[in-house]
């Protein structure tokens, strides 16, 4: 059984193999693979060259949400790692937030992280919202998602109590994953290196689908703002 298991969500994405390439690279060797391939019909050519080192799944298109489960499901590592197909990590990034998490009792983490263009090159090296302070970071979720998917980490075993993600979402399934992780007592534990490389590109569904997105953020924030609020209370951080 690996350490890790590292999920990548893909369709139609022409940077997959960058993807794929920045997790064979991993300096933690005890890693498995899985490229979820979410009813694609461009690019799917760019893996070929991989096979024998990854697990190739392919599924009937059903959104990030539906491709996410699949790999997570079928993972075999203690901890997973979930890496967007147009995203890369940093060679360490693996072997630095599982020492890390490990040795904190982490059930679920995240890290900063840096802007690259569609070229690959670095438009900013450490984004870090909002940094150490947890009480921001808390208060952060009051309309806004401190978290970058991609730079995740989570026991299998957290994924498999908290029932994966909402297949109904397509674009805040990660946020509501989130908010049910910390409301059922599991805090992110935070490495503030840039471990992961978040690629803005002209073709990235958040600019493709603003309007779809915000207007079901602004539904995921009000399901679960009495019970967020609540939250804050017990632990002491003053709501915005």
């Amino acid at each position: 059984m690996p350490d890790v298991s590292i999920v990548i969500p893909f369709y139609n994405d022409p940077y997959v193999a960058e993807a794929v390439e920045s997790a064979l690279a991993q300096t933690h060797r005890s890693i498995e693979i899985i490229v979820v391939d979410d009813g694609s019909v461009r690019h799917a050519e760019k893996l070929a060259d991989y096979k024998g080192r990854i697990h190739y799944i392919g599924q009937v298109n059903g959104g990030t949400a539906s491709a996410l489960n699949t790999g997570f499901r079928l993972a075999s590592g203690a901890y997973i790692a979930w890496l967007s197909s147009d995203d890369k990590l940093h060679p360490e990034k693996i072997e630095r937030q599982f020492r890390a998490m490990s040795a904190a009792g982490a059930w679920i983490g995240h890290t900063a992280f840096s802007v690259i263009d569609g070229g690959g090159k670095v438009t900013e090296r450490c984004v870090s919202p909002p940094g150490e302070d947890y009480s921001a970071f808390y208060r952060a979720f009051d309309g806004a998602n401190p978290v970058n998917g991609c730079t995740v980490m989570m026991r299998k075993e957290l994924y498999t109590w908290l029932g994966g993600f909402n297949e109904s979402l397509p674009y805040t399934h990660d946020l509501d994953f989130w908010f049910r992780a910390m409301l059922a007592g599991f805090p992110f534990h935070y490495l503030p290196e840039p471990l992961t490389f978040y690629r803005r590109h002209g073709d990235m569904g958040t600019l493709r689908h603003r309007d779809a997105i915000a207007a079901e953020a602004k539904a995921t924030y009000a399901r679960y703002s009495v019970s967020w609020r609540r939250f804050l209370a017990q632990i002491g951080v003053q709501a915005r």
